[in-house]
């Protein structure tokens, strides 16, 4: 258990001190996480209003953040290039976030055009049940790609790596708002760079 807590924690901080720099990056996640709880807590109710709200709310926010926010120059204080830490990174880089967004964003494409989903489900009859059916869709999308990278890792690494990646990311949301909940403020002070203090934070 020790040993399954530190890689726990080795792949918090890398994540951490690679890839969020900008406070503005940090500013949304703590966004984004919220509104993932909120994901969670509607699970209970309505699976497909639950993964319209982790998609198109919390990963959105979330991934405008890496993608247009942070820097993607030499990192001074990790001494590390951009292309060092997306060689590294566990879990999804930003190589592998684009496979996955392109395959959410053009699924409303593949439903409308095979209403059945090859066999799979009753054809949608309606907008709104067009709407819920999408919705699963992408629940099954987010599920499939914390199973399938876990299960990868469990080759390429190894079994402890996988799991603990794959709790990493249900917990996340809980991890973000410990470490960013002073990031808006931070940012209304006319702060924008955090790596100063990643610098000195390990």
């Amino acid at each position: 258990m020790s040993s399954f807590m530190e890689t726990l924690k080795i792949q918090r901080w890398d994540d951490h001190r690679y890839y969020h720099h900008s406070l503005i990056n940090q500013s949304l996640h703590l966004f984004s996480a919220t509104t993932f709880l909120l994901m969670w807590f509607v699970m209970f109710w309505d699976p497909a209003i639950a993964a319209m709200i982790g998609w198109i709310v919390s990963m959105t926010s979330r991934q405008i953040g890496h993608f247009f926010f942070e820097p993607k120059g030499y990192d001074v204080v990790n001494h590390a290039t951009h292309e060092y830490k997306e060689l590294v990174k566990v879990g999804y880089n930003l190589r592998r976030k684009v496979v996955l967004l392109s395959i959410w964003a053009l699924s409303p494409l593949l439903l409308y055009f095979q209403p059945t989903f090859f066999g799979m489900i009753r054809p949608w009859e309606n907008g709104w049940e067009f709407f819920r059916q999408l919705g699963m869709c992408w629940l099954f999308i987010g599920a499939a790609g914390v199973i399938l990278r876990s299960i990868q890792l469990f080759f390429i690494r190894d079994l402890q790596t996988g799991l603990v990646w794959a709790i990493k990311i249900l917990t996340d949301p809980f991890h973000d708002i410990k470490l960013y909940y002073k990031a808006p403020y931070r940012l209304m002070r006319g702060e924008i760079d955090d790596r100063i203090v990643l610098g000195h934070s390990h």
